[in-house]
């Protein structure tokens, strides 16, 4: 995995020292720097911990769960206690340190979610090693390999409790499936239009049969 690199301002920002005593320090050789194509300074982040006096700590069982649910379902509340305490016995089975517990009433097709964000902190700060969802979807309806590899590019982890998905979710695919088609048929002819009232319709009465 590719060590973090942090810009001039950024070390400086963190060390609490003046630039010019950074670039004094590279060419006393006090301090390793990688210089990019552009000739900019990068300092590894090792680096930073090596003159801070601290060790990185190891967070391979710091776990935060995440939980969401779908807005239109109307057993949120109950949804929601299940899933947590499903998997707060998966943490402590698997001797984790849950840290955080972190929930969403929102479509896995939504990006800006409250806790969602919340997460993605823990991640880009390496104060977890591993994030645990009861099912793939549960983060993301897609490009769920897209957050994997971009979690696992911060040193964290995504352990799936469930492979499959339960039985109901099927009405919050359907709901999601809608939000799609209604997406894209808005882009291609306008919300106000008849094609896109007969896109979304046809699509509604497809799935009702």
């Amino acid at each position: 995995m590719p060590e973090k690199l942090l810009t001039l301002q950024e070390a400086c920002r963190r060390l609490g020292i003046h630039p010019n005593t950074l670039r004094k320090w590279d060419k006393q050789g006090k301090i390793r720097v990688v210089r990019t194509v552009g000739g900019r300074r990068r300092i590894p982040e090792s680096e930073l911990e090596r003159l801070m006096g601290f060790v990185k700590p190891d967070v391979s069982k710091k776990a935060a769960i995440y939980v969401r649910v779908s807005p239109h379902d109307q057993k949120q509340k109950g949804d929601l206690e299940r899933q947590k305490q499903s998997l707060l016995d998966y943490a402590k089975s698997k001797g984790y340190e849950v840290v955080a517990v972190l929930e969403d009433v929102a479509s896995g097709l939504k990006e800006e979610r409250e806790s969602l964000s919340k997460l993605f902190n823990l991640v880009e700060k390496r104060e977890i090693g591993v994030t645990i969802v009861a099912f793939k979807d549960r983060l993301t309806r897609f490009g769920f390999s897209y957050l994997e590899r971009y979690f696992s590019s911060h040193g964290v982890r995504i352990e799936v409790v469930n492979g499959e998905e339960p039985e109901d979710a099927y009405k919050e695919l359907v709901e999601d499936l809608i939000a799609v088609v209604s997406s894209f048929a808005g882009k291609l002819y306008g919300l106000r239009s008849h094609k896109y009232e007969r896109v979304v319709n046809g699509v509604k009465q497809l799935i009702a049969n």
